[in-house]
């Protein structure tokens, strides 16, 4: 495998007899991809598919950057049963744990296209903001500016994320960073076809408040994780955090991240306004701004 490229990194002990060969054109897509995958399966083997390495060659025009893992033939047509996956989840968040206490992660990840700013931060409230600026700076890049949303955008940090996630650590109230899938919907999850698992791909793994993982099942791409089986199950092994009566809004905050992510790769889409509406109901409930839409 060593003939794949230089700066070749891999998993000891790695053994398969099929591989699976990913190439893309930026080093975090693989890089990153190679470190959420490893970190998940030391935490719950047998959930994602074990890499093998990453690497990078140069085709004789750019670099090519590649992850090798194992190969599974899965069915994508079934949706998997809510107890076991959802078990498997729970043991995800409550299992892996920030080497550090601290919410981020040690190198950058992707989502989608996007790079996820990582910083080790204290402050989920902060870390967040990170993360929700980098997908706003993406879809303005790709949709351009509108000021109406410009001014939404900044009141939802300024305002919303400072009251509704800032108390979650505030008056006694704590979380723990949990290490999530971070980009957890239907078209990165199948069935192995051999022995019936659920398997997970294309992570791109940050530690952060457990409920970030499920923003995308609000998103209307969601066709059987927007089920309430699915939650109420996960919900059965790890409960809402307090106060539990905010959960739906931090839900839907949690949504405007991969709702802006989907703007920015579809341009055009009604995601953008989506993500806009949600934004002018949060604000007027956390953070009234006057020279917002009602």
């Amino acid at each position: 495998m060593d003939g794949y490229g230089e700066d070749f990194g891999h998993s000891d002990g790695w053994k398969s007899e099929k591989i699976f060969l990913k190439g893309q054109g930026a080093r975090p897509l693989v890089e990153g991809e190679f470190y959420s995958v490893s970190a998940i399966d030391a935490v719950v083997p047998g959930l994602v598919p074990k890499a093998a390495g990453w690497g990078q060659y140069d085709n004789g025009e750019t670099q090519v950057y590649f992850f090798l893992g194992d190969f599974h033939d899965m069915d994508f047509s079934a949706a998997p049963d809510p107890g076991h996956l959802m078990s498997r989840i729970a043991d995800l968040h409550r299992k892996g744990l920030s080497p550090n206490g601290l919410f981020g992660f040690p190198i950058s990840t992707v989502c989608g296209k996007m790079e996820r700013t990582v910083i080790w931060e204290k402050s989920w409230a902060k870390s967040f903001t990170h993360q929700l600026k980098d997908v706003i700076k993406y879809d303005n890049e790709t949709n351009g500016q509108w000021l109406e949303y410009d001014a939404a955008c900044q009141q939802l940090i300024d305002g919303v994320i400072p009251r509704l996630l800032g108390v979650l650590q505030s008056d006694g109230r704590e979380i723990t960073p949990a290490l999530i899938h971070g980009d957890l919907w239907e078209r990165n999850v199948g069935i192995d076809m051999e022995t019936g698992e659920t398997v997970l791909f294309d992570p791109g793994s940050t530690y952060a408040h457990s409920e970030m993982e499920f923003g995308t099942w609000r998103c209307t791409w969601a066709s059987y994780f927007n089920s309430p089986l699915y939650m109420r199950s996960y919900q059965g092994h790890i409960e809402p955090s307090q106060p539990v009566d905010e959960w739906d809004d931090r839900n839907r905050l949690y949504s405007i991240h991969p709702y802006l992510n989907d703007s920015a790769g579809h341009p055009g889409s009604f995601s953008r306004q989506i993500a806009y509406n949600d934004m002018l109901y949060l604000c007027a409930k956390y953070a009234p701004l006057d020279c917002l839409e009602k």
